[in-house]
């Protein structure tokens, strides 16, 4: 059975979310706090964290961040701001994906059983390490090594560089990208593309800064510069 952690402050929220998650035969735990979750997150084994942004101790966005730290278990955002900016900004740092208050609690399992579902699948077909020119993508572990050294990636970031590897020098759109990657993410931006693809350049200089791995093709999309 699946545990999910919530991280919310207002507990008639958690209660419905709770009900439905119950439902469908999914654990869910409530906390009130995101200081008090962190710990709770280091003590205890959760396959999943849904994370308000508005905590009263501690902003959502700093919880993710902390989170991603040490770990890289799925995180749903619940936010009551609908600025694209947020929503990029929630992305960018290692967020799956996020919904906007008021929403259905069951849009959200919903959602939180995608984002599974497809881990569950990339694990089961995944294929043992690949070398790629400069590139090692072992799919058992979902983890790249790029020159010698592993890639410190969110899901999403994991998800967006294998598929470039997996066809170099091929352009993909924006759209293509969103179709393969975001599958299930829904009210996802195209924007969201290239704010992950930015995070992505980031590691890989981090490494190598000589070398442009990802290349922008102006109006069409990207490729990667094997």
């Amino acid at each position: 059975m699946s545990h999910v952690l919530i991280i919310e402050d207002e507990s008639a929220i958690a209660d419905t979310l709770i009900y439905a998650f119950n439902e469908m035969s999914i654990q869910a735990t409530h906390m009130l706090l995101g200081g008090d979750a962190l710990i709770e997150l280091h003590k205890n084994h959760y396959d999943f964290v849904l994370l308000d942004v508005g905590l009263p101790d501690i902003s959502g966005f700093d919880v993710c961040k902390k989170i991603r730290e040490t770990s890289q278990i799925p995180i749903l955002f619940l936010t009551a701001r609908n600025h694209e900016i947020d929503r990029i900004v929630g992305l960018e740092i290692g967020a799956d994906d996020y919904v906007t208050k008021p929403f259905s609690p069951r849009e959200v399992v919903a959602r939180v059983k995608a984002i599974l579902r497809r881990i569950e699948n990339y694990s089961s077909q995944a294929n043992p390490a690949k070398n790629i020119f400069q590139f090692v993508v072992d799919e058992l572990a979902n983890r790249i090594q790029y020159q010698g050294q592993f890639l410190d990636l969110t899901r999403y970031e994991f998800l967006l560089l294998k598929t470039l590897i997996s066809q170099p020098h091929r352009v993909f759109s924006r759209r293509l990208l969103m179709d393969i990657v975001w599958a299930s993410a829904e009210n996802t931006l195209e924007r969201t593309v290239d704010a992950h693809i930015k995070t992505l350049r980031a590691k890989l200089r981090g490494i190598h800064a000589e070398t442009e791995v990802i290349v922008t093709h102006r109006g069409m999309g990207y490729s990667l510069n094997a």
